[in-house]
């Protein structure tokens, strides 16, 4: 008997989308509710763009756009937003790279000119480049080198499953290949990627749609245009047989694991994908979460669980290839083996037996509340938009989402669950070396 699905509340925030002669993309969300802004700038370059022998190089790149511009010294861009009230900050992703601020909405014109002065060109110094790579290797040291468990596993199991520089490589980037980038190796990066032609601009919030639009016309208008590059091809084809490695990390002080499957794409198949979202959640999210009850509370083989779509966490925000992950911590001397069997099995039950009564809308209902709520906010929102405008030319996808989770239906999230085989896995185990 088919489940109850839970009622999902839409939202309907209001969209304005136009393309400016330079091929920069914009998208606009008014709500006069509050008097701030969220303002995002989107490049379609990630992780997986960055080319063999400059391992880190995106990320690197993600600092150099904060050391100035040609028009502005460094730390001038901190000065203005903080001067005004506001926030700001970027990240790095495997398909994009982003930065962003919220900011009293009467500093408006202040973001704008902001982004776009970097939009034509960052401050591209040997000082700042040399600054900035000795900045990552610190962060690459606190973050993974010098922490337990640092990079698992987004770090660490992609090369398991992947054969592919793109998708395998680390993200962060190797000493070697960041000590020995150029200015001129920044240069040609900044020209083939952070072109207008390759960027979205989302503001959301208090704005008035024509007056931000002259202003984003004034200020982004005469960037000079530069095509989006030709995005090379990540794909791999899925595995046929399981692969499984471990490492030993002497910091860690309890045995992990971590597993994951190849999953549809999810932009060009999305109905496809959104079951295994759900089915994500069904296996980890909570207490009464399939796997938590008989994992961690019942057979007490793992101390902690989680799962989530992408290495990154990020379900609605990446492209093909990408995964279904699971990730576990496991008491002193836990059996990595009885770990996956178990999740096997309880992989098998769910494909052959379907969710309980009340399980899928429960799941639903609370993904729904936390896709209301991250973008509730204003910068949740413009951040939304940017990438699924970025990815899909549809950032009205956004009031989309949670309607679409809930209509997920048991039967799918049977069939999503049933191809979940042993033979489809790549899974890594941390032996832990720093048990005492």
């Amino acid at each position: 008997m088919p489940t109850r699905r839970a009622r999902i509340p839409a939202t309907k925030y209001p969209v304005e989308r136009f393309t400016l002669d330079n091929g920069l993309r914009v998208v606009l969300t008014p709500d006069r509710s509050a008097p701030v802004i969220g303002v995002a700038v989107v490049y379609d370059v990630g992780i997986r763009s960055e080319p063999e022998g400059r391992t880190g190089f995106a990320h690197l790149f993600e600092h150099l756009m904060f050391q100035g511009s040609e028009n502005l010294e460094k730390l001038a861009h901190f000065r203005h937003v903080q001067g005004a009230g506001g926030t700001f900050n970027g990240s790095t992703h495997l398909d994009y790279t982003d930065y962003y601020e919220t900011l009293p909405s009467n500093a408006l014109e202040r973001a704008l000119f902001l982004e776009a002065d970097r939009m034509r060109g960052p401050r591209l110094t040997e000082e700042n480049l040399r600054n900035q790579v000795d900045v990552v290797k610190e962060e690459i040291r606190v973050n993974v080198l010098n922490r337990p468990y640092g990079g698992f596993p987004w770090l660490t199991l992609p090369p398991v499953m992947f054969d592919t520089f793109p998708n395998a490589h680390d993200g962060y980037g190797s000493f070697d290949d960041l000590e020995s980038a150029t200015v001129g190796d920044a240069a040609d990066f900044f020209r083939r990627y952070y072109a207008s032609g390759n960027a979205v601009l989302a503001v959301s919030g208090d704005i008035d749609v024509v007056e931000a639009t002259a202003l984003i016309e004034r200020h982004f208008g005469d960037v000079p245009a530069r095509p989006a590059p030709e995005r090379p091809d990540f794909a791999e084809p899925d595995l046929t047989a399981e692969r499984r490695t471990s490492y030993t990390d002497q910091l860690a002080p309890l045995p992990a694991v971590a597993g994951a499957w190849r999953v549809p794409d999810p932009v060009t198949d999305f109905a496809g994908y959104l079951p295994y979202v759900v089915l994500a959640e069904v296996l980890t999210d909570g207490d009464a979460s399939r796997l938590v009850e008989r994992l961690v509370q019942r057979d007490r083989s793992v101390t902690s669980l989680g799962g989530y779509l992408g290495f990154m966490g990020d379900p609605f925000d990446v492209r093909d290839p990408t995964a279904l992950l699971l990730q576990a911590h496991l008491p002193p001397g836990g059996d990595v083996d009885k770990v996956l069997r178990t999740v096997d099995e309880e992989l098998d039950r769910l494909a052959t037996d379907g969710l309980t009564e009340g399980e899928l809308a429960r799941t639903q209902a609370r993904m729904a509340t936390h896709l209301l709520r991250d973008t509730d906010a204003v910068l949740g929102r413009a951040l939304r938009m940017a990438v699924l405008e970025q990815q899909r030319g549809e950032p009205g996808l956004l009031n989309e989402l949670p309607r679409l989770v809930g209509e997920v239906t048991d039967e799918q999230v049977r069939a999503a669950a049933a191809t979940l085989r042993p033979e489809r896995r790549a899974s890594i185990e941390v032996i832990a070396g720093g048990a005492r």
